[in-house]
């Protein structure tokens, strides 16, 4: 699904990604460990479509990425890609239900479609009783769930999530690792996943060890 092919990367004089090469699979989990300031979160970015790289090209499905202008790109974020990130950047103002719907009204899907599939799928994950209830009302759990239901609304094709759980107990960190891999289970849903929590690292398919912007080793399950 996913080829990189020599990405290089720097900020200022710090060169942060030093000639990446990758390839993701479809239905993978894929996990990406190491210590800060090895460059994890830059190349989650830079896959995601949320950087870009000075050298090299992420080909997602034989499309080069890179070779996208910002409103192309803008539209294949929307309709191909979600994001957990350890905060849920959910908006306070908004209803869960709301929240979650927001990718698919920025897609120009109907209004009722989109409810529809928002209320599916956080009932999916165990919020029917929080529909319409505002994040401050809402557990840290329960936030992040939210966070994977708005993820979801598109049907993107992979999931790219940074520290999805580092900002959750160890019960609510338990419950979003299941989470992920029922989704993959049940829907082939492929994620990579940057992460310090060893165990939902021992659990993806493939463990990728980043030190100083290289991948020194993989560990495959």
């Amino acid at each position: 699904m996913l080829q990189v092919k020599n990405i290089h990367k720097k900020y200022g004089s710090l060169q942060v990604l030093k000639g990446i090469d990758l390839e993701i699979g479809a239905g993978e989990v894929v996990s990406i460990v190491g210590a800060s300031g090895a460059g994890k979160s830059t190349l989650l970015h830079i896959l995601g479509t949320l950087d870009t790289a000075d050298s090299g090209e992420v080909v997602f499905e034989g499309k080069n990425i890179a070779r996208m202008g910002a409103t192309e790109m803008a539209r294949f974020r929307n309709r191909h890609i979600g994001f957990i990130f350890q905060f849920h950047n959910l908006l306070p103002e908004f209803t869960a239900l709301e929240n979650a719907c927001l990718p698919g009204f920025l897609a120009g899907r109907s209004e009722k479609e989109v409810s529809d599939k928002a209320e599916q799928l956080l009932g999916m994950l165990g919020l029917s009783h929080r529909l319409h209830h505002k994040p401050s009302e809402m557990s840290g759990g329960e936030q992040q769930r939210t966070a994977v239901a708005r993820a979801l609304i598109n049907s993107p094709k992979i999931i790219f999530a940074d520290e999805p759980s580092g900002n959750l107990d160890s019960k609510n960190a338990q419950e979003l690792h299941d989470i992920f891999f029922r989704l993959r289970n049940e829907f082939n849903q492929t994620f990579v996943i940057v992460t310090h929590n060893e165990q939902l690292a021992g659990m993806a398919d493939r463990t990728l060890v980043m030190k100083d912007g290289q991948i020194v080793s993989e560990v495959e399950i």
